[in-house]
């Protein structure tokens, strides 16, 4: 199988990120985000999708807040899937996933489309829900921006809901990017079928 490989470095005035990623993995992870609660997320983001992921985030301005560290980390994410991609030749480009964790079970729908776009749902539509509490300073706020992101970023249309969400936030978190390392897995597999084409009636993923 043609390796997929991809290797960055991302620098701004607010932080400094090295990344690299092996779609073709065994899901095997270093993360060092200084965000505790999201290096386990993207951990286990890693081990269901079975990509290999490194992330060190070499500098960052948390002394402010979490914001620009949380934002950057989507986005350098979002760019490591795209450039390992390439053209997207043979790959399945849809995929979708559900992940349960007692009541709770989040589903993500992901399309490679080259189109970046999100929604995310937490609960039934028109009904109120209190927002679980922040850990470690981590929020689902945080969560949303991240996953914004990282669809622009990758140029994917992906829409996440959490059904029967839990008051904490752990839970949540995990059902979602657990589902999404799952539905990524599956959009980025190669289909033999396609026999290397890329997957648009356009001939081109941009």
């Amino acid at each position: 199988m043609k390796q997929r490989k991809a290797q960055l470095e991302r620098k701004s005035r607010e932080t400094q990120i090295k990344a690299g990623l092996n779609v073709n993995g065994q899901g095997k992870s270093s993360i060092k985000t200084n965000i505790g609660l999201l290096d386990h997320m993207l951990e286990l983001f890693s081990f269901h999708g079975y990509f290999d992921l490194k992330i060190e985030v070499k500098k960052a301005d948390l002394k402010v807040d979490r914001h620009h560290t949380n934002e950057d980390l989507g986005i350098v994410l979002g760019q490591l899937f795209k450039k390992a991609l390439g053209n997207k030749a043979g790959i399945k480009r849809f995929g979708s996933a559900f992940a349960p964790m007692e009541k709770t079970v989040g589903r993500t729908v992901i399309d490679i489309s080259g189109r970046g776009y999100f929604t995310f749902q937490i609960g039934s539509p028109g009904v109120s829900l209190a927002e679980p509490k922040a850990q470690e300073g981590y929020s689902m706020k945080y969560l949303e921006h991240f996953m914004e992101s990282f669809a622009h970023a990758l140029g994917a249309t992906i829409h996440v809901k959490i059904e029967n969400p839990d008051a904490d936030l752990h839970t949540n978190l995990e059902t979602v990017f657990k589902s999404l390392g799952l539905a990524l897995d599956q959009a980025t597999q190669i289909d033999p079928r396609r026999k290397g084409a890329v997957p648009s009636t356009k001939g081109i993923i941009d």
